[in-house]
């Protein structure tokens, strides 16, 4: 029975040791996010985008995230995101629309890393007929320093 549980804590400490040494400590770190909905009559939609990166003396890592949802009462509602992963650049876009006869509401955002800098943008718009569109644009830049 000893002799299992030496085994156990052996392995305990294997894996406990082996992920302590594959983190790196980032030496610059950013994260960038937008978000927007528009709503008009009986419909709505929103969007959201996040991105994040992390400098290390190996390398630089990131992540990218994108959703959005849109509803309607009485028409047609859609809502699409595509991400893109070239390499060291990410790119990630949702389009998010809902539709009732005349009156609809939209919102798009693109979010994106390149090696040192991050974007999100996030522009949504909704509109009644025989009203003025109302329209918001949402915007994020961060460029990280150089090492």
């Amino acid at each position: 029975m000893r002799h299992i549980n030496l085994i156990a804590a052996a392995s305990i400490a294997l894996l406990a040791s082996s992920s302590a040494v594959l983190a790196e400590e980032c030496n610059a770190a950013g994260t960038v996010g937008t978000a927007g909905s528009a709503s008009a009559g009986g419909t709505s939609a929103s969007s959201v985008g996040t991105a994040g990166a992390c400098q290390t003396d190996g390398g630089t890592t990131s992540s990218i995230g994108s959703g959005g949802s849109a509803a309607t009462t009485d028409g047609k509602a859609q809502s699409k995101t595509h991400i893109n992963d070239n390499g060291d650049k990410l790119k990630a876009q949702t389009k998010a629309q809902a539709v009732d006869q005349g009156t609809f509401s939209k919102s798009r955002t693109k979010t994106s890393t390149d090696g040192d800098t991050l974007q999100s943008t996030t522009r949504t718009m909704s509109h009644v007929p025989g009203e003025k569109p109302v329209k918001s644009t949402t915007q994020q830049k961060i460029i990280l320093p150089e090492q």
